[in-house]
């Protein structure tokens, strides 16, 4: 065969195995090539995150043509979402493992017990969430600075948020059982109806169209829900009508104490990591203020930037945590481990790959937001000293998911909280204010943090006690 047509044979098997991939005809992923499952699972992930991306983004768009206190209102509001992501992330990741175990095991009716435990908790959580946003959303918008005018203008979309953050719970809950179970092109087609739908609505609800009064910004939080609302609908369908691994009854619908109580456990390290991350960024946006709006304005583009080419390495961070959960289940934690630093190595390649382009076009990607030299500069500067860890980035996320999938949450929990309070913030406050490197102080303890939260994880993780974690 010659190069070419070998070429050629690649390139059709890989469409082909996109395909399968985006349909979801394979969820097996416990023999066979590690490659190929690592493919499989990658490609609808991928294509997942990325949704969840664009759906920040249209929103955004839409509502800055309201006005500025519309945009102020939504940056506030999901100040405080953050909260529900927090619980909701942290769930997730319990529900991936504990689902993604059983089904290893071939166990079903474990992982329908599971499923239906993750969501009644989803639920319940949420319920007392959606009462206090409803109750008290002028008063929310008031504690986090909001001034009156911004309170009476925007108070409807936080309440409707807030206040519906049922589907936002129920969407990251329902999406991480089918990850679990090896249908993660389920998850992807949720979000593809869900911001589809987001997308068409924002401007009619937002704008008014017809009998749709104009709502302003409460409008944009009225598409939301109805777009969430809708793909829940159909998360929900495809668990008691579907052709998912997990297919519900009602009599499914029971209290299981126990395997709840599991869940809670599990969940807590994966709330703790996100709020351990979510804080130090903060922590961070506050020293980078210090240097005035136009430094500030260059680091958030940069990391925009940097969090849109990092959804095909959370795609892949979340393949490595499915396969590392079935096979353990399967009771074949050297195929989980083989798994692991496969996706990592392709993730390294990829996140390499990225690191070249912001080294050499950093200042043309961030002209393209904002032409302001000032802001090219400081944003230029940080892409390119964050993009120097990025290969060690690639391997932290893979193993910290990797962990997450065993159902050892507390592992990266800890890894997290030395790298990100005990090192980065303290060095970024040393580096940037008493040694006076500024901004760049900054960006290289971010760098160095990610390189150490890298060389921990693999360190324990070659330990191998993730292994005989029972979920």
């Amino acid at each position: 065969m010659t190069q070419s047509n070998h070429r050629n044979f690649s390139v059709k098997k890989y469409l082909k195995y996109f395909w399968i991939a985006v349909s979801g005809k394979e969820t097996e992923f416990t023999t066979g090539s590690i490659r190929k499952a690592i493919f499989m699972l990658s490609i609808p992930m991928i294509l997942e995150m990325l949704m969840e991306s664009i759906f920040a983004l249209v929103d955004i768009a839409y509502v800055s043509r309201v006005s500025v206190n519309a945009v102020a209102t939504i940056g506030l509001t999901e100040s405080v979402i953050t909260l529900v992501y927090a619980l909701a992330i942290g769930l997730s990741m319990a529900a991936t493992a504990v689902v993604a175990r059983r089904i290893g095991e071939k166990d079903v009716d474990g992982a329908k017990i599971a499923a239906v435990q993750a969501i009644g908790l989803g639920v319940l959580v949420s319920l007392v969430l959606g009462v206090v946003g409803i109750l008290y959303a002028k008063e929310i918008l008031a504690l986090m600075g909001g001034e009156p005018d911004l309170i009476a203008e925007g108070y409807g979309y936080t309440k409707l948020l807030i206040g519906g953050n049922i589907t936002i719970m129920l969407l990251f809950l329902i999406n991480a059982i089918f990850r679990g179970a090896g249908n993660a092109s389920m998850a992807m087609w949720t979000l593809v109806l869900s911001n589809g739908l987001n997308i068409i609505l924002d401007p009619i609800f937002i704008f008014g169209w017809g009998p749709i009064p104009e709502y302003g910004v409460m409008g944009a939080a009225i598409a939301t829900n109805i777009g969430r609302g809708t793909a829940v609908l159909f998360q929900l369908g495809i668990l008691f009508f579907g052709w998912g691994k997990i297919k519900l009854v009602l009599q499914d619908l029971v209290l299981n104490v126990k395997v709840m109580v599991n869940l809670i456990r599990v969940s807590l390290g994966g709330i703790a990591q996100f709020l351990i991350g979510t804080s130090s960024w903060v922590f961070l946006m506050r020293i980078m203020s210090e240097f005035g709006s136009e430094v500030l304005a260059g680091y958030t583009i940069a990391i925009r930037v940097m969090m849109f080419t990092l959804m095909p390495s959370w795609g892949m961070s979340n393949a490595a945590a499915t396969l590392v959960g079935q096979n353990l289940g399967a009771k074949q934690p050297d195929r989980a481990e083989i798994s692991v630093w496969k996706t990592g190595k392709y993730n390294a390649y990829f996140m390499g790959a990225v690191s070249l382009i912001y080294l050499i076009f950093a200042k043309s990607i961030i002209s393209w937001f904002n032409a302001t030299p000032s802001v090219v500069e400081n944003g230029a500067l940080c892409l390119q000293v964050i993009a120097l860890g990025y290969v060690f980035y690639a391997y932290g996320m893979v193993v910290s998911q990797a962990f997450n999938g065993a159902g050892d949450t507390k592992t990266p929990t800890k890894i997290n909280l030395i790298s990100f309070w005990l090192f980065q913030l303290p060095l970024a406050y040393v580096a940037a204010l008493v040694l006076g490197w500024g901004a760049k102080g900054v960006f290289i303890a971010i760098t160095l943090a990610e390189v150490l939260l890298a060389i921990m994880a693999m360190v324990w993780f070659k330990k191998g006690n993730w292994k005989q974690v029972q979920v």
